[in-house]
């Protein structure tokens, strides 16, 4: 199948405020990780929410002493990860993954999140778990195709199709064409030239970014920006599958703004591409 180019930043008019809008018209957006030792991950992925437009953002945190990580952040509502969160916060967009761990609580929210009705994203230990427990992946197959989104880089991938990552970046066309298959999902195969494809959908490839986005963090700052997109897209005319373009594209459009300012690639972080992409998306 032949890919098309990735060309979506003109949805950002669809996400400019009215005068009368409130944070209820930009969205509530949970993200669940965070375990000890990888706060960070989670902290990003919120940080990036925010930043991007989110009305709400609140942070589901599996390690109990990670509140002191953001003082500097007071905006970000952080709650302790319990399997009632969900319920209890009942967001417009739920993400897992950034940094969850694979222990028995994060099976028992990545099983319950499978199993709520708002759009989903899935990324990092969410996919892992997934290409561990099938009836994980059966869950997920029963939801509707167009309200899940994975976002696999190529080892991640690798563990679900139960082959090597070489495998993956030999022929990621073919291999993202088999994670649709497998996750009757949107996916999203992270890389150079970062693919997007949906069932019955052509393939997508992003010609933006730079290898300064090869650092860890960098995909829990997508994950943050896609589900905070999916959630303004909600009042604002976006589909989730429109979210997911325009996400992709802003995330490595950002990356280049920053290398053409004379930042990086070499040492280009994940907190400054944050910062990157508040700016293009306010841009008239």
């Amino acid at each position: 199948m032949k890919t098309q180019i990735l060309d979506s930043l003109s949805l950002l008019s669809r996400l400019q405020r009215k005068p009368h809008e409130h944070k209820g018209d930009a969205g509530k957006v949970l993200l669940i990780g965070g375990s000890a030792g990888m706060t960070g991950a989670i902290f990003l992925a919120g940080k990036a929410a925010l930043y991007s437009g989110s009305g709400w953002t609140i942070l589901g945190v599996l390690d109990s002493q990670a509140a002191t990580f953001v003082l500097d952040q007071p905006e970000l509502m952080i709650k302790p990860a319990k399997k009632d969160l969900i319920m209890e916060v009942a967001p417009d967009v739920l993400a897992v993954g950034p940094g969850l761990g694979q222990g028995n609580l994060a099976k028992d929210i990545l099983r319950l999140a499978l199993m709520c009705s708002c759009p989903l994203v899935l990324d990092a230990d969410a996919i892992n778990l997934l290409s561990e427990d099938e009836s994980l992946l059966d869950l997920l197959k029963k939801r509707p195709a167009f309200q899940t989104v994975l976002t696999p880089h190529p080892g991640e991938a690798a563990r679900l199709l139960k082959v090597t990552s070489e495998k993956i970046q030999a022929n990621r066309i073919d291999s993202i064409e088999q994670l649709v298959d497998v996750t009757r999902s949107v996916v999203v195969l992270k890389g150079q030239n970062t693919l997007i494809s949906a069932p019955d959908h052509a393939i997508l490839c992003c010609e933006r970014g730079n290898p300064g986005m090869g650092v860890g963090g960098m995909g829990d700052v997508l994950t943050g920006l896609l589900a905070s997109l999916m959630a303004q897209g909600i009042r604002h005319n976006l589909s989730v599958y429109e979210a997911v373009c325009l996400g992709v594209e802003l995330h490595s459009a950002a990356a280049d703004f920053l290398v053409n300012k004379g930042t990086g690639p070499i040492g280009l972080t994940p907190s400054e591409l944050i910062y990157e992409l508040r700016e293009l998306i306010n841009i008239k």
